[in-house]
């Protein structure tokens, strides 16, 4: 059997039922990892171990004993320090809410806890969540794992998640995305992340930035965990995910029917022209291999710009941002990152035409999509146009959002997921960008691509 920390969702789920393996084992193994690596790492906001510990033993009973509720029993996760638990600490990325007790549970931990899963902690995030590249300056940058010596953005503001999850602390985990918020960490972590359609999944008991464009969503190592995991935190009963994964039924069904005859559309020259080499590169590749699957590609003119889409998108975050943080960031007694709080505070002075203007643009842009996309399964883009920077090259003023952005401004779903390795050994990520409530077509495509594709393999140096 491969090392614990090598297990993800699936192949917990069937380690236990073999009997190979245990919840605590897992566990056990997992809190280890966090004890020796995360002082390098700096993923993690809050550790549980205690609390872990005994979710383990009470796994473990239940599933020896023949009690196992589902797939997600037993199996070890973290969620972003936005998400509240009750009686612990969320700071949301905040020295100002560095004591702040949760009264309330979120729904999706919820989901997740009752399902059997178990809480190692929370992870660390960008101030309020407002950021792409992964940074915080007061309470720290988690170090991206694909490079030991040199420190790189994590991407953001899922930062913690992607780290922790990529550099075997964990299996997965909970990111949010507002603008790219889990698809940008995932594709500089090596992840495969799913931003949902909004609407899909509750937001109560998550601090906002916007509660227009919020969505939380998993974050793991295989687009089948993923799966597994949005199930999970979408409320579906267990014993019904474990019957249609067990079966190839319902969401695993659609995920194992290919690609062959699917329209997918691809890049034009003029998106092509924004993306680094060495990301266009594993781009190409990967739509050679979706076309020897069987797909059919075609180029998809927008009907709307990236940079327009993108920047009507900062300003609405900003609007909505500024109205759930603004007391924070007027108020001079709280040391703020200067970064996030100039984006916060620039959204005090949009006016409010502007903001129900492109509101309406939204609705406007989705419909015209809609209709451009008549006989597409899905667009395919990069995750992001540049491999992970590092910390001293981010240019703060700037974001690699250009392709994520698009989804959050349309309200449709997209999944970040592996397309191979740069030469310094930097991950790649594809971008299946779906309609409204396609979650299982964005996913059956990705888990097409990457079965074909195989595993891009782990950072080195945690061990």
């Amino acid at each position: 059997m491969d090392a614990l920390e090598e297990l993800g969702i699936n192949e917990l789920n069937k380690a236990y039922v073999d009997g190979t393996t245990d919840p605590v084992a897992v566990t056990c193994h997992l809190l280890d990892r966090i004890g020796r690596l995360d002082e390098q790492l700096g993923a993690f906001e809050l550790v549980l171990a205690e609390n872990a510990m005994v979710a383990a033993e009470g796994a473990a009973k239940a599933i020896s004993s023949g009690h196992r509720v589902g797939p997600f029993h037993g199996v070890p996760f973290v969620l972003k320090d936005l998400v509240h638990v009750k009686g612990t600490i969320t700071t949301g990325g905040t020295n100002a809410y560095a004591d702040r007790v949760s009264s309330e549970t979120a729904t999706i931990a919820h989901r997740l806890i009752a399902s059997g899963g178990i809480l190692l902690g929370k992870t660390k995030t960008v101030e309020v969540a407002y950021g792409p590249w992964g940074t915080n300056t007061q309470r720290g940058t988690p170090w991206n794992p694909w490079d030991m010596e040199t420190a790189r953005a994590p991407g953001g503001s899922s930062s913690g998640t992607g780290a922790s999850v990529a550099a075997r602390l964990a299996p997965c985990g909970v990111g949010t995305d507002t603008g790219g918020s889990v698809r940008i960490p995932s594709a500089f972590c090596g992840l495969s992340g799913l931003k949902v359609t909004e609407g899909v999944l509750p937001l109560d008991g998550i601090q906002p930035l916007s509660h227009t464009l919020d969505t939380p969503g998993p974050m793991c190592r295989s687009v089948i965990d993923a799966a597994i995991m949005y199930e999970t935190m979408a409320g579906h009963e267990p014993h019904v995910i474990d019957a249609d994964l067990r079966n190839g039924a319902g969401l695993y069904g659609e995920i194992k029917k290919g690609i062959a005859g699917l329209m997918l559309g691809i890049m034009t020259d003029a998106e092509r022209a924004i993306v680094d080499p060495a990301v266009l590169y594993h781009y190409d590749a990967a739509l050679e291999q979706l076309a020897a699957l069987g797909a059919e590609l075609q180029p998809f003119a927008l009907p709307r710009g990236i940079d327009e889409m993108r920047y009507g998108v900062a300003t609405i975050i900003g609007v909505e941002g500024y109205y759930y943080h603004g007391d924070l960031y007027e108020d001079a007694s709280n040391a703020m990152d200067e970064d996030v709080k100039k984006r916060i505070m620039a959204g005090k002075s949009e006016p409010s035409t502007k903001y129900v203007r492109l509101m309406r643009e939204r609705l406007e842009d989705r419909t015209a999509f809609l209709a451009a996309m008549e006989g597409l399964a899905a667009i395919l883009t990069p995750s992001v146009p540049v491999p992970a920077p590092t910390l001293t090259e981010i240019d703060q003023d700037t974001a690699p959002s250009q392709f994520t952005r698009m989804v959050n401004h349309l309200g449709f779903c997209g999944l970040a997921t592996p397309m191979g390795l740069t030469d310094s050994g930097l991950p790649t990520s594809l971008h299946i960008v779906g309609r409204p409530r396609c979650e299982a077509m964005t996913l059956r495509i990705g888990a097409a691509f990457a079965s074909a594709m195989g595993d891009i393999g782990r950072p080195d140096g945690w061990q």
